[in-house]
């Protein structure tokens, strides 16, 4: 099939792209540098210039695609997320860009609509597993989330098949956010709070896996984690034995939660299941639980290998 891709060269769209192309698929994706464009050649896509928020260029762009896949994302750094309009950009792409991607799919003849969205929208749920009927609550920057699922919600509702992926939190070598972790937990710092709250997360390659698969999956909603969420205190648990340092020390929940709504998002208990998606394509994640994935990471960036 014919696959146009935006987000192509980000940390998960550069490896679904791979996994697209060694799957027979002919891609097209987002690349606006040169040396960008050189990254899609060598995996074997062709690159596309294009201002995803001009809606006509978006429309020649996705036009004659048949399968439309939006992953494109702007998280700002760790140290810059709390700062005022830190998520303006990532709100925009969500909101505006995700509109026009849907209309020229539709104008286009796409039959299939994949669209990146997050987990975390989900209200906290203690101990209890979290599936893809679980109530959500998105405040603040995930409001933006919500309207990029009712945009692909949109796609669905206009004969074709919308598939939104609610991906658990990344981690991986050559993600920003799995380096600052890393950095901090050399410090015996936990970038995150709530020592018994779950935290559900999917190795990279596992998330980029599950969009190869969505082009097989049912419309609808699908909750993208590892087969064993850990509670807080392990999953930091996991980064440190890795590392070869000791635990890290994590703040208690009601920290984050007297910070208001935003920061309250940060310590929520979410177990999320991905047995649907799994039952829907047969995908599984080859790293099935941040135990294992956490060393997987540690060993393949430099200069992180615990001492011998």
């Amino acid at each position: 099939m014919k696959v146009f891709v935006a987000g192509a060269t980000g940390v998960l769209g550069r490896r679904a792209v791979g996994l697209l192309v060694k799957a027979g698929h002919q891609v097209s994706g987002v690349a606006r540098s040169p040396e960008r464009h050189t990254l899609l050649r060598d995996l074997g896509a062709t690159p596309v210039t294009v201002d995803v928020f001009d809606a006509d260029a978006v429309a020649r762009a996705v036009a004659g695609h048949e399968v439309v896949c939006n992953l494109a994302t702007h998280i700002p750094p760790t140290t810059r997320m709390a700062m005022p309009g830190a998520w303006a950009e990532n709100d925009r792409i969500r909101t505006d860009m995700c509109r026009h991607l849907v209309d020229g799919a539709l104008a286009g003849g796409a039959h299939r609509y994949v669209q990146e969205s997050i987990a975390f929208v989900y209200e906290d749920a203690g101990d209890a597993w979290i599936d893809e009927s679980f109530p959500v609550d998105a405040v603040g920057n995930l409001r933006s989330a919500s309207t990029a699922e009712a945009n692909a919600a949109r796609f669905s509702q206009s004969g074709g098949t919308g598939v939104v992926l609610r991906f658990a939190a990344f981690y991986g070598p050559d993600s920003d956010s799995t380096l600052t972790m890393i950095r901090l937990a050399r410090r015996r710092i936990a970038a995150g709070a709530g020592r018994r709250s779950y935290f559900s997360s999917i190795a990279t390659d596992d998330a980029a896996s599950a969009v190869l698969a969505a082009l097989d999956a049912p419309g609808g909603i699908y909750n993208i984690g590892d087969n064993e969420p850990l509670r807080r205190e392990e999953y930091f648990g996991a980064l440190a034995d890795a590392l070869g340092v000791r635990p890290p020390r994590i703040l208690p929940a009601g920290v984050a939660k007297l910070m208001g709504s935003k920061a309250s998002v940060l310590v929520r208990s979410q177990r999320l299941s991905n047995r649907r998606f799994v039952e829907a394509t047969g995908w599984k994640p080859e790293v099935p639980s941040a135990r294992e994935g956490w060393a997987r990471v540690v060993a393949a960036v430099p200069g992180t290998e615990p001492p011998t």
